[in-house]
């Protein structure tokens, strides 16, 4: 639809939450060039979190970092390696003790790539079916609640700080009684910037009339990339909650910097360190989310971007001088070769 695509193309520009990475970070790239004149090193990042592969700037394994966390802390997780043939995986997933519908999503994983809510096994099939890369298959967690939590601790402190989390609103539409599904997204700007992919998802449903003040939620992941809604959720940060993910964090070894994308059941749950599950820890290349938040002023959010490549480098500085060394060229090198190659392959997929 050509006025789908205009209409998109109006929202991208005007809507900087939609501006692609390499055009938002572009005067970042230039504060990480004076970091690393300070630092010595291109690669300083890599000193942030020792125990996580470049510091958790490039491709890391989610499932290495995972498996740092307690268990009580984190979903049932399986590492498939690729390839590995159907009644394997479904065996595994038997033994494991998860169930229907569970989460697919690749070891290294890039803004919500082929992060999926699997349904059935048939389901499972089609996405195994063209996949070239390792990836994970994790229990789904029904919990209401899902944030991006954003930690960092300075190596000679014991508390550390938590700068950042994001409240995740999931795309979701509420009927009138008079709209098809199709015309809803295209008069939801959110929405619309899905269409096409929303489209070929639902291909059965988009001519139903969905009834007055019915909800449906079209997306179940919570990456912006898919259609979540962020929201500046930095009013929930308190002691209680510091206290909760000071002890967590001091128990992954190695680990200073990072987000936490989690899921609750409830806040008070959360502050109470009850019932929350880490679906990932994501360390060095990490964003505090909240800057997404469509209200939140642009100038502010570049403020906000500094201030964590400053601390990026502050705890990197001070792991290096406590004996961890910067990733050296060749060691760059390979892990780059490395992430194209693994591009390539999920391109191919």
């Amino acid at each position: 639809m050509l006025a789908v695509r205009y209409q998109n193309l109006w929202t991208k520009l005007t809507k900087w939450e939609y501006w692609p990475f390499e055009v938002v970070y572009l005067p970042i790239f230039f504060y990480w060039l004076w970091l690393s004149m300070k630092a010595r090193s291109f690669f300083f990042f890599s000193a942030a979190n020792p125990s996580i592969e470049s510091g958790g700037m490039l491709g890391e394994s989610k499932f290495r970092i995972l498996e740092k966390i307690q268990d009580r802390f984190k979903p049932k997780t399986l590492f498939i390696p690729m390839p590995l043939d159907m009644n394997a995986i479904l065996q595994r997933i038997q033994q494991a003790g998860i169930s229907f519908p569970l989460i697919a999503k690749p070891d290294v994983g890039e803004r919500g790539w082929k992060v999926e809510k699997i349904h059935n096994p048939d389901e499972l099939a089609a996405y195994v079916q063209p996949m070239r890369v390792d990836f994970l298959i994790q229990e789904y967690i029904d919990y209401e609640i899902e944030l991006g939590l954003f930690y960092y601790r300075f190596p000679s402190q014991h508390k550390g700080v938590i700068s950042s989390i994001v409240m995740k609103e999931f795309l979701t539409l509420t009927g009138n009684g008079k709209s098809t599904l199709q015309e809803l997204i295209v008069g939801d700007e959110r929405a619309r910037l899905q269409y096409h992919v929303l489209a070929a998802k639902y291909p059965a449903l988009m001519e139903n009339i969905l009834p007055s003040d019915e909800k449906v939620t079209l997306v179940s992941i919570g990456n912006h990339s898919r259609g979540t809604k962020f929201i500046n959720g930095n009013h929930l940060i308190n002691n209680r909650l510091l206290d909760v993910f000071d002890g967590i964090s001091q128990s992954i070894p190695g680990f200073h910097y990072g987000r936490y994308d989690i899921r609750c059941k409830s806040l008070e749950e959360l502050y109470d360190g009850r019932e929350i599950k880490i679906l990932e820890l994501n360390g060095a290349g990490a964003e505090p989310a909240h800057i997404y938040d469509p209200k939140f002023p642009f100038l502010e959010a570049y403020g906000v971007l500094f201030h964590h490549w400053s601390v990026l480098y502050q705890i990197s500085k001070a792991n290096s001088l406590n004996g961890t060394a910067f990733m050296s060229l060749r060691e760059a090198w390979q892990t780059l070769v490395k992430l194209r190659n693994y591009r390539k392959l999920m391109k191919e997929g």
